[in-house]
């Protein structure tokens, strides 16, 4: 596992099976190790005031009382949410600004022809996709606190090189990078959010993270807005050059901090003391995903498990559907309420309302889902008012008259974020191994 035990951590009994091997109080790893069984193991939590360590001693399994299992949990929320928090906003920033840069003279100073400007807005998710077995292989092999400040550096560095680029090709070749590094936080994020919390307290947390969608919205339009105006022809550069800049410049002085703050996981958790990191893995046991950002090998049985079961290709098609959609969005969306009549200035505020839209339903869909526990239903119900904003869009036609109808359809489409939070919860719920 890469965690060293002390000779003075002496196991009271073991076997060669991780699925067989239990230990004493003075056994910290034997501990990690039994939160990586298949055996279901639910973590217990006892509201008596006596330790953790006279149930240890009794069974070999901590008991956890409530008031450890809120302050733990108080300080991975702490520690560990903001990071996550942070960083995929940072994420969701750099590839929203394309979308404004698009209205703010991108198109015409590099002189983008005929279908150019969507292959530059398809070229970072189709990198994004050809990486995703690397990226996969790399977050268990790659300590995260290694391999999340490596990821945000690369897209950073994509970032400010962007606004220096003179042509469709180095355009594209930024993208391209900026794709690649990109495509391992999605499922990082999931992982370490995994590893952290139980599968009860998943989807808020997935939701925190994830409905920086909505708030990197809101904060690339104000950006946008800001810097198209005053940045434009300052220091030789345009408005959507600055617009680049500053967000790739945001980004890479972010990296140390995300280096210094972040931990691999429970047991080198240097914010955790040694009884509650035992708290922390016993929280964490049921979830059945490991408690260890790495692993010593890659288990190819495991991998023809997960293509030989249908909910892989059914989660698959579902998040292949809703990104895409949601692609469309960060792209296209200022293009689409410019069309509609706006000018550049009305078309970046009008983005501001989506955003909000966005992550009002990202929350209101992760507190139904741990509410009501009815995730298909809540899943159906947003995808048939994702498809009356697209009927709205499609049927109504492009006139004055007819402005708050289309304004209406094209925010619905800010529902296709909850069906993405549902999504990876839902997957993070119905993994394990």
């Amino acid at each position: 596992m890469g965690f060293h035990v002390p000779d003075f951590l002496r196991p009271s009994r073991a076997t060669h099976h991780a699925d067989e091997l239990q230990v004493g109080r003075e056994g910290l790893e034997p501990l990690l190790a039994s939160s990586l069984s298949n055996e279901p193991c639910l973590p217990r939590f006892s509201e008596s005031s006596e330790g953790i360590m006279r149930d240890i001693d009794r069974d070999a399994n901590a008991v956890v009382t409530a008031a450890e299992n809120r302050a733990v949990r108080r300080k991975i929320d702490l520690i560990i949410l903001p990071l996550l928090i942070w960083v995929y906003f940072l994420q969701i920033l750099d590839k929203t600004v394309l979308g404004f840069s698009a209205i703010f003279g991108l198109p015409e100073d590099l002189d983008l022809r005929g279908n150019q400007y969507s292959l530059v807005g398809a070229i970072a998710p189709i990198a994004q996709l050809v990486i995703q077995p690397v990226s996969s292989w790399l977050i268990v092999r790659v300590p995260h606190r290694v391999l999340m400040p490596a990821l945000v550096l690369g897209w950073g560095l994509a970032q400010t090189a962007t606004p220096f680029c003179r042509d469709f090709a180095q355009l594209m070749t930024a993208r391209f990078f900026l794709g690649v590094f990109e495509g391992g936080c999605l499922p990082l994020f999931s992982v370490i959010t995994g590893h952290w919390y139980t599968r009860g307290e998943q989807p808020l947390r997935v939701a925190a993270w994830y409905g920086t969608n909505g708030l990197g919205t809101v904060f690339a339009a104000l950006l946008s807005f800001g810097l198209g105006r005053v940045g434009e022809g300052h220091g030789g550069l345009r408005g959507w050059q600055w617009i680049f800049l500053s967000t790739g410049i945001l980004t890479v002085i972010t990296v140390p901090f995300v280096y210094l703050r972040l931990d691999n996981d429970i047991h080198s958790a240097r914010f955790l003391t040694e009884s509650q990191k035992i708290g922390a893995l016993e929280r964490v046991r049921g979830n059945q995903t490991g408690s260890s950002s790495t692993k010593e090998n890659w288990k190819w049985k495991q991998i023809r498990e997960v293509l030989l079961d249908i909910k892989t290709w059914l989660f698959l098609g579902m998040a292949l559907g809703n990104n895409l959609g949601a692609q469309v969005t960060v792209t296209f969306g200022p293009l689409i309420l410019s069309g509609l009549g706006y000018d550049k200035y009305t078309t970046t505020l009008l983005n501001i309302p989506f955003g909000v839209m966005q992550y009002l339903v990202i929350m209101f869909t992760a507190w139904g889902a741990v509410r009501l526990r009815l995730k298909a239903p809540t899943l159906c119900a947003m995808i048939l008012i994702i498809l009356a904003g697209l009927t709205t869009l499609y049927t109504l036609p492009r006139s004055q008259n007819q402005t708050g109808g289309l304004l209406a359809g094209f925010y619905c489409l800010a529902f296709i974020f909850g069906c993405n939070t549902l999504v990876v919860s839902w997957i993070l719920a119905n993994t394990a191994g």
